[in-house]
């Protein structure tokens, strides 16, 4: 705990008044002390308050900006010079000093007795002390409720705010699960990973950038389940170090839960995963259950793996299971056949996908479509799965996450059924245009395609083409005339342009 020196020029009723070194009023006091020694430096530890009247102070102001000098060399914070006593005012020649040097030098008028600036400095660190306390006293249970009701990423979320830090919990492997306010930059996360290991349960050390990291194990007897880690701009102070402390027991805690349990949850959630699916009845309770899944804007995303055979995808579901139980979430999955439907946060992004299945066997994975959905509102649970396995169905066998976002333009092409329907009808009324083309040394499927990816709108078409609008109006016509049909039907319009896209992809 500290006092800024400004706080103590602002006491009134002391009347201290700043003589000199006003650049070093944001200097912090860390105890105040009177003393008449010519030499205290050895003594002193950084951060005084230091009270003299200067009897004592050697003759020549040489001698006395070198006591000045070494005080400050000695970190101390501020000095309180007594007038009245050994001297009527502050000498001019220490004034000069201490604006040299930055350190503030306080003259203290004799009415103001030095115990009454003692007491001062130490009954605001004592308040400070209790307020850091009671700050504690409110942060604990604001964490134990979290873990309770929201797991790890709550108790992330109330330890930063309680430290006014960044707080990143991460697996054994130095994976971040969870992180508040943000992440921080890469090369910061590679220096926390730097710290972890060893056989230390806890360390401190200075970032390049100047940040302090405080990285603690969590661990229950021999048993690693990751690391808890606290970023700040400086060390943290004793209380913040007692409540990273009780987060890191609380994490433990949850973590430990019983394979049981986390069993029994799971299965709930499952149950109530495919009540809202598939039963026609009352959802209430099952809402309320699956609401657990979403992030902290109420926002959820569907997963679906396709797998060749019922047992590969019982495997997968158990990996899927074991990932979330060790990063400390609850597992909403439900598997049918070869099919596995999870519900993720809205958060959970491809490369969450990737690591959720990073210890499927070699084997197993060759044999996956994985569909990931867009973020939607619980409510739209049940249009989540679906968006996750039309994701699934066009993915890739063996190969990358499906995300939604990347299906969208290209869902009617990604199904070998739609796109031989696609290609027969290319085939009757493409091909002609583009034979006639290599005959003729002519335009015509460029200028259609063109035609149609502008809507029907012929300025537009036209100058993508870079010709009049007369000659497009021509070439038109003549594709009208080749393929006997119209172009003024947007069915028409709509039909051509996807058999264009499936024969040109």
């Amino acid at each position: 705990m500290t006092i800024p020196v400004r706080w103590m020029l602002a006491q009134e009723d002391l009347a201290l008044e700043l003589k000199g070194g006003a650049e070093g009023v944001g200097r912090e006091i860390t105890f105040a002390h009177a003393t008449e020694l010519l030499d205290p430096f050895r003594w002193l530890t950084g951060g005084e308050f230091i009270l003299t009247t200067g009897i004592r102070l050697p003759s020549t102001a040489q001698k006395r900006g070198r006591y000045l000098r070494m005080l400050d060399a000695a970190g101390v914070a501020a000095v309180g010079f007594g007038t009245g006593l050994s001297y009527p005012e502050v000498p001019a020649d220490l004034v000069t000093v201490a604006d040299e040097i930055g350190l503030p030098l306080i003259e203290v008028p004799l009415p103001t007795p030095f115990a009454a600036v003692v007491k001062r400095v130490m009954s605001r660190l004592a308040e400070q002390e209790y307020e850091a306390v009671l700050r504690a006293s409110r942060a604990q249970p604001k964490m134990t409720r979290a873990v309770i009701a929201g797991g790890t990423a709550s108790t992330v979320r109330e330890l930063a705010i309680a430290t006014s830090a960044t707080v990143l919990l991460l697996d054994v492997a130095g994976r971040v699960l969870e992180s508040y306010p943000e992440l921080p930059a890469d090369d910061v996360i590679e220096e926390l990973r730097g710290t972890l290991g060893g056989g230390a349960s806890s360390s401190v050390t200075l970032a390049s950038s100047g940040a302090s990291i405080a990285a603690q194990r969590i661990s229950v007897g021999r048993t690693l389940h990751g690391y808890l880690a606290v970023i700040s701009a400086s060390s943290l102070s004793y209380v913040d170090q007692i409540l990273l402390g009780h987060a890191n027991s609380l994490l433990a805690l949850d973590f430990e839960k019983p394979a049981r349990l986390q069993a029994t949850q799971n299965q709930l959630n499952s149950h109530a995963l495919g009540l809202l699916l598939t039963e026609d009845r009352d959802p209430a309770p099952a809402w309320q259950q699956i609401r657990a899944a979403a992030d902290g804007d109420g926002m959820i995303r569907g997963l679906t793996v396709l797998a060749d055979t019922p047992d590969i995808a019982t495997r997968v579901a158990g990996e899927i299971a074991s990932f979330l139980n060790k990063a400390g979430r609850q597992l909403f999955s439900r598997i049918h056949d070869a099919r596995v439907t999870v519900v993720l946060r809205g958060t959970d992004d491809v490369d969450f996908v990737r690591a959720l299945l990073r210890d499927v066997s070699t084997g197993d994975r060759r044999s996956l479509r994985v569909g990931l959905s867009g973020k939607r509102e619980v409510l739209a649970l049940a249009a989540t799965v679906e968006q996750s396995q039309l994701c699934a169905s066009a993915a890739e066998t063996g190969g990358e996450p499906l995300e939604f976002a990347a299906l969208t333009g290209s869902v009617l092409l990604a199904f070998s059924s739609t796109r031989e329907v696609l290609n027969t009808l290319a085939e009757t009324m493409i091909a002609p245009l583009d034979r006639y083309d290599r005959d003729n040394s002519t335009e015509l499927l460029a200028s259609l395609r063109a035609f149609l990816e502008a809507n029907g709108h012929w300025e537009a078409a036209a100058i993508a083409m870079g010709v009049h609008r007369h000659t497009l109006r021509s070439r038109i016509a003549k594709v009208e005339t080749l393929i006997d049909c119209s172009l003024d039907v947007a069915r028409v319009r709509a039909e051509l342009l996807l058999a264009i896209i499936a024969r040109q992809s």
